[in-house]
C-alpha cells in the first residue's frame, strides 16, 4: 500500500443515472456513452467513459466532478451480462493505468466477461489529488530527510485545497462507491463481480455494504479491514513478516551459517542511527554523503517483505548494513519502489481517504491506552479491533517502531477529513460469495486482517492462505486460476468449494547466497 499509479472520455448527464437499477433501455444505450481509447500495456481496443458526479453528494446541485473509467471488451461474441469490476489500492492507485497489468491477470475472465476499470475519486484523471513528485536526480540527503517529507506534504494539502475539487472532505470511500455504482447503472449491469486488491478490499467491502443487490461475487486479495487502523498496523505487521523472515533463515542451514543473529544485527544498525553514509545514487550513479535516518532505514527495510523473491535478499542486505554498507538495503528498497511506484500514488487522496477513516480509530487507541481514560467507575473508549492492542506500541516492534505512524499523525492533524458512517467499520453477513485471499508472508495486510473479515462475512466466504505468498497473491498464476473458476462457478456453492491446493505447493525463495568470485571461476573451468 505505497506508490503505485490513467485516459479521456466522454461524459454522461448524472440525469441518466438516476435510476435505482439499470433499465433494458440504459443496456441497449452502452454504446452511445463509450468511445473507443489505447491504454497502456493493452493490446486491444478499449472503451473509455465518464460519469458526472456532485463533488459534495449532500449538494446535488453543487460543483461537480468527473469519474473516469475504462472497460476491457470481452473478447467473446458471447459474453456474460456480469462484468468484472476492479478496485484498486493504495489508497490513491489509478485503476486505468495499471490495465494492462489487469489485462494480464484476468485474461481467462476477459474471454466471456467485460472488465471495468475505474479510477476513483482522487485518482488518475477523476478529479486527481496529487503531489509534486521529487526528480529522480534529487540528493539522497532530500529524499531521507523527514522533515522535508512533512514539509512536502503540507505544501501539497495547501495547494489542493485551492482546486476546484479541492475539498478534501470528499473522497471518503462510501462516497467513492456511489461513484462505482454510477458507473454501474452507465452501463447498465444488473450486477457486478467485484475484485479489489490491498485498499481495494475495503473499497469493496463498503460497495458490498451500500450496494448488497448488485453485486455477485466478490474476491478479496491482501484484506484492508474498514477499522485496519492503517498507520498503527503498518509496524507490527511489518514485525510478524520480518520475524517468520528470521525464522525461516535460522531454520535453513546455509542463510543460518551466513547470516546468524538477523535481528540483532538489525538492531545493531537501528541503533546506530542517525549516522553519515555513502551511497551511489541511483540515476546518476554519483557517490553521494548523507545522514541516515532511523525513518529512512526502516522504510528500505519494510518495501523488500512485499515481495519474498526481494526479501530472500534481506538477510544478505541487513548484514551488509551491520557492516556500514548500504548499497543492497538501499538497492531492494528502489527495486521494490520502482515495481509498484512505476505509476504514481495520488497522495492527496490518500491522505483524505486515512486521515478521515483510519486515524480516528488510532487516536481512539491512544486514548483508550491513557491511564485518565478510564476514571474509576467509567467506561473507557474501545479501540477498533483492527487498531494495535497493548503491547502492540513501538516498544512491541522493536525493528519498525512507530515512525509511519507518526508521519500520518502530523500530516493527518492538519488534513480536512470526510463524514464516515458508523456502519462503515462494520462487517455484515455477506449477501453473496466472497473469496478472502491472504499471502502467508505478507507484511502490510497479512493473514490476521482475512480471517477476522471472513469469519463476519459468514458463511458465504471461504479465506484461503497462500503460506509462502506476499502482498498481492493474484500475482501467482496459481491464484489467478483459482479467481477464475470463482467467478465463473455457475452456482454459489460450486464457487465457494473451488480447488485451491495448488496454492500449498508455492515455494517459499531461499536466502539469497551472492556468487563468490572462486566459486564463479571453479564453474567456468568446468
Amino acid at each position: 500500500m505505497r506508490k503505485h499509479v490513467f485516459l479521456t472520455a466522454t461524459m454522461i448527464a448524472l440525469a441518466a443515472l438516476a435510476a435505482p437499477a439499470a433499465s433494458a433501455a440504459e443496456a441497449a444505450a452502452e454504446p452511445a456513452l463509450l468511445q473507443p481509447c489505447r491504454l497502456r500495456g493493452v493490446e486491444h481496443e478499449a472503451r473509455c467513459g465518464a460519469v458526472v458526479r456532485p463533488l459534495d453528494p449532500t449538494r446535488p446541485d453543487g460543483p461537480t466532478i468527473e469519474v473516469r473509467f475504462a472497460v476491457l471488451p470481452a473478447l467473446a461474441r458471447r459474453k456474460h451480462p456480469d462484468p468484472v469490476f476492479l478496485l484498486a489500492g493504495g489508497p490513491g492507485q489509478s485503476a486505468i493505468e495499471i490495465a494492462g497489468a489487469v489485462e494480464q491477470l484476468m485474461a481467462r475472465l476477459v474471454n466471456r466477461r467485460d472488465i471495468v476499470l475505474v479510477d476513483q475519486r482522487g485518482t488518475g484523471r477523476s478529479a486527481p489529488l496529487t503531489c509534486e513528485v521529487p526528480a529522480p536526480t534529487t540528493p539522497l540527503a532530500e529524499l531521507a530527510d523527514p522533515a522535508r517529507q512533512r514539509a512536502a506534504l503540507r505544501r501539497c494539502r495547501e495547494r489542493l485545497q485551492g482546486l476546484p475539487h479541492g475539498d478534501l472532505r470528499q473522497y471518503t470511500t462510501t462516497i467513492a462507491m456511489a461513484d462505482v455504482d454510477a458507473v454501474r447503472q452507465a452501463l447498465g449491469a444488473a450486477q457486478v463481480n467485484l475484485v479489489g486488491a490491498s485498499y481495494g478490499t475495503r473499497a469493496a467491502l463498503e460497495y458490498l455494504r451500500q450496494f448488497p443487490h448488485a453485486v455477485r461475487r466478490v474476491v478479496l486479495d491482501g484484506v484492508a479491514p474498514p477499522d485496519m487502523a492503517l498507520p498503527a498496523a503498518f509496524a507490527p505487521d511489518a514485525q510478524t513478516a520480518f520475524d517468520a523472515l528470521a525464522t525461516a533463515c535460522e531454520a535453513e542451514p546455509a542463510c543460518a551459517a551466513q547470516y546468524p543473529d538477523l535481528q540483532p544485527r538489525w538492531r545493531e544498525v537501528l541503533a546506530a542511527l542517525p549516522r553519515e553514509v555513502a551511497l551511489a545514487h541511483p540515476v546518476t550513479g554519483v557517490d553521494e554523503r548523507f545522514v541516515l535516518t532511523r525513518e529512512a532505514a526502516v522504510s528500505m527495510l519494510r518495501l523488500p517483505l512485499y515481495l519474498p523473491v526481494l526479501a530472500s535478499a534481506l538477510p544478505l542486505a541487513v548484514g551488509e548494513a551491520a557492516a556500514g554498507r548500504f548499497a543492497a538495503l538501499a538497492g531492494l528498497a528502489a527495486a521494490m519502489g520502482g515495481r509498484r511506484g512505476a505509476l504514481d500514488l495520488a497522495e492527496g487522496m490518500h491522505f483524505s481517504v486515512v486521515c478521515a477513516e483510519d486515524m480516528p480509530l488510532v487516536e481512539a487507541a491512544a486514548r483508550a491506552a491513557e491511564p485518565s481514560a478510564a476514571p474509576p467507575g467509567g467506561r473507557s473508549e474501545a479501540p477498533s479491533a483492527g487498531a494495535p492492542g497493548p503491547g502492540e506500541g513501538a516498544a512491541a516492534v522493536p525493528d519498525f517502531g512507530d515512525t509511519l505512524e507518526r508521519l500520518y499523525r502530523d500530516t493527518c492533524a492538519h488534513w480536512p477529513r470526510g463524514d464516515v458512517p458508523a456502519d462503515f467499520y462494520r462487517v455484515a453477513q455477506a449477501p453473496a460469495a466472497v473469496l478472502v485471499l491472504s499471502g502467508g508472508l505478507d507484511p502490510v495486510t497479512p493473514p490476521r486482517h482475512g480471517a477476522r473479515v471472513a469469519a463476519a462475512l459468514g458463511g458465504r466466504a471461504r479465506h484461503v492462505v497462500v503460506p509462502n505468498a506476499g502482498h498481492g497473491v493474484l500475482a501467482i498464476g496459481c491464484a489467478r486460476d483459482v479467481l477464475r473458476r470463482f467467478v465463473d462457478a455457475p452456482t454459489e456453492a460450486e464457487a465457494l468449494a473451488v480447488d485451491a491446493s495448488c496454492v500449498e505447493r508455492i515455494p517459499r525463495p531461499p536466502a539469497f547466497q551472492p556468487v563468490r568470485a572462486g566459486a564463479a571461476a571453479t564453474e567456468v573451468a568446468r
